[in-house]
């Protein structure tokens, strides 16, 4: 993927750092100059990062299947080298709706995640 920690000039040390760097400073331009928006759902903000290693960090911090990561990771680092190509690559063996069920799962049990999903059909 040859971005973020250990290549360049992060101001990361970790995806985590680099997660928690990005939501806290969400509802301004951040470290990036993005345009300030209200009302942007998690589905959102998953669907528009541009970096392919925060998006694995986060599904591998839930636990999402290693086969699945490991698909992931293929499709990454075969894809051409521009961030909107990598997350694209990453997002169709990882898609939100995936990551989310691990989400809901590890933060409130397997019941919230059932009732969650079924509520949105």
């Amino acid at each position: 993927m040859e971005e973020g920690v250990g290549f360049g000039g992060a101001w990361y040390s970790s995806q985590k750092e680099h997660w928690l760097g990005w939501l806290g400073e969400y509802d301004g331009p951040g470290a990036y100059g993005r345009a300030s928006i209200p009302s942007r759902d998690a589905r959102f903000v998953y669907n528009h990062i541009q970096c392919a290693p925060m998006l694995f960090w986060l599904a591998e911090a839930v636990h999402v299947p290693s086969d699945d990561l490991d698909c992931a990771f293929e499709a990454v680092v075969t894809a051409p080298k521009r961030n909107a190509s990598q997350c694209a690559a990453l997002r169709r063996f990882l898609p939100w709706e995936d990551v989310c069920e691990k989400l809901i799962d590890r933060t409130h049990g397997a019941f919230w995640c059932r009732f969650r999903m079924n509520s949105t059909r």
